[in-house]
Order: C-alpha cells, then sequence, then structure tokens
C-alpha cells in the first residue's frame, strides 16, 4: 500500500535561524507586534510503499535520521497517511 509521508523540519530553539529573525522583524513592522517567535524550516513529502502505515512510519523516521535532517541543530514531526 501506499502511503504519504509528510514532514516539517525547522530549527531548534536556541540555534540562530537568521531568516526567522529576518521574516519576525518584518511581520512585527507590518503591525504584527504580538508576533514572539519565527522559525522558518523546510517541508518535504515522501510517497512510500510499505505493507503499513507502522512500516511506512519506521522507513519516514529512519530517512530523516540518515539524511534529512541535521540532528544537531534541526528537529522534524512527521506524519504519515495512506495515499
Amino acid at each position: 500500500m501506499n502511503y504519504r509521508a509528510s514532514v516539517l523540519v525547522y530549527p531548534k530553539r536556541g540555534v540562530l535561524d537568521t531568516q526567522g529573525k529576518a521574516v519576525q522583524a518584518t511581520l512585527i513592522r507590518l503591525g504584527h507586534g504580538t508576533l514572539e517567535e519565527v522559525r522558518v524550516g523546510r517541508y518535504l513529502q515522501l510517497l512510500l510503499e510499505a505493507p503499513s502505515e507502522a512500516a511506512a512510519r519506521e522507513e519516514g523516521d529512519r530517512m530523516c535520521r540518515e539524511l534529512l535532517v541535521n540532528d544537531l541543530i534541526e528537529e522534524y514531526s512527521l506524519q504519515v497517511e495512506p495515499a
């Protein structure tokens, strides 16, 4: 069965995020003064063939750990659903 894995990767808290700071400064300048933090990351969508949702989640998680995410400075969230 095919599964779609959606991966959000973003800088860990405390890691300098110059893009996030630039976006935050601009939004505040545009009048969004209640904004406390912006972190800019990336979105990846993977189409996987796996025998079960759990197996697809495990494979997606392994891909993140092995290549897609630098665990020293980034964190991620993974969602898996039938395609």
